[in-house]
């Protein structure tokens, strides 16, 4: 189904279909040249969705994972199989969350979500399936409902820290692509816009992916926001320039230090920050924060295929054959160079091993 750019903002990212048993999402692949929405049934799309990017940002992986766990119960329960939750079916959920596991390495979220639809069927052992599955649609709508709140509490507080005016630098996509709606980065300047605040936001094109030129700058425009597209190696020059008030990015981990994990290049776009005076500012909500690692060292870093550096965006390869081609998706920047960190329960300050404990205490 194709949607009118216009209609992205109106679109959820990810939903699950009217018939209970689908998963619908924006093909992100596609953008900006189509808005396509597709519906997902099998577990081998849902798997290559995740894997390729075609819904991408840690929420909305997050949101998906716990719309197909659900669905695997469901395709388990119509089998016949089983009348109850018992072993035999706790055991191919398990293996149906294993897969999809397996899918990405690096996004916290994605084992929340399927953690929180698996430990809630474990707790049902014993019950009637139907009973079961009954309550799995039910916590994935749950998380579902509560990405959209804690995006849109996120906006809210991220944009104390907002003038209007204000000139925003952002790296990648953390915005309403990469969640259900707001986002997390973009939320802010979304919520500021329904307030009728205006802001100068420059999104780093966000090699090799490019998910700030296609996603970022897409949603911003589609919102009526003066976006500016720079490549990641203009950051430097428009800091310089006195055109940047504010640094936000989103994160895909964070340690419980406040070392946080998110898209290539975003180190360096903290370090710059530094040097210029710039505040940077991580925005994600808590179910991005890892507190099971003490620091960014134990957070693992997706190693991804060389052709996305080499071909994917080029009708001829753009690297000499024989040349190594390195292409980790994240890196990790170090809590020291991280302002505050800006969830939906407010906004986190260093000390942020103090911080992060008090905010999951409240």
């Amino acid at each position: 189904m194709n949607l009118n750019d216009k209609n992205i903002l109106m679109t959820d990212t990810v939903a699950l279909g009217e018939d209970g048993r689908s998963i619908v999402i924006i093909d992100q692949t596609k953008l900006p040249g189509e808005a396509v929405l597709l519906t997902l049934r099998e577990r081998r799309d849902i798997f290559t969705a995740i894997k390729t990017l075609q819904v991408r940002g840690a929420p909305a992986i997050g949101v998906t994972a716990a719309f197909a766990l659900y669905l695997a119960a469901a395709e388990i329960a119509d089998s016949g199989r089983y009348e109850t939750c018992c072993e035999g079916f706790l055991g191919e959920l398990a293996e149906a969350r294993d897969y999809y596991a397996s899918s990405r390495p690096t996004a916290v979220n994605l084992f929340w979500a399927l953690g929180k639809i698996y430990d809630l069927a474990a707790s049902y052992a014993g019950r009637e399936l139907v009973a079961t599955v009954k309550a799995l649609r039910a916590e994935a709508a749950a998380i579902r409902d509560g990405d959209v709140a804690s995006s849109r509490a996120i906006g809210e507080y991220g944009l104390t820290l907002l003038r209007d005016g204000d000139g925003i630098l952002t790296h990648c996509n953390a915005g309403q692509l990469a969640t259900v709606r707001y986002g997390t980065a973009l939320a802010p300047i979304h919520v500021g816009r329904e307030k009728g605040m205006n802001f100068r936001v420059y999104c780093d094109e966000t090699r090799p992916l490019l998910q700030g030129a296609r996603l970022s700058a897409s949603e911003l425009v589609a919102n009526g926001v003066d976006t500016t597209v720079i490549c990641d190696n203009m950051a430097s020059q428009v800091m310089k320039n006195g055109w940047i008030q504010v640094v936000i990015t989103g994160a895909d981990r964070i340690a419980a230090n406040g070392d946080s994990c998110n898209k290539i290049g975003t180190s360096g776009v903290a370090i710059l920050a530094k040097h210029y005076g710039i505040p940077f500012y991580i925005a994600a909500p808590l179910s991005t924060i890892d507190r099971a690692t003490p620091n960014g060292d134990g957070i693992v870093i997706e190693q991804r295929k060389p052709d996305e550096v080499s071909h994917m965006w080029y009708k001829q390869p753009m690297t000499p054959e024989g040349a190594k081609i390195f292409n980790p998706a994240f890196d990790v920047t170090p809590a020291e160079l991280i302002t505050a960190i800006i969830t939906e329960k407010g906004i986190i300050y260093p000390p942020f091993a103090e911080g992060i404990s008090a905010a999951f205490g409240a």
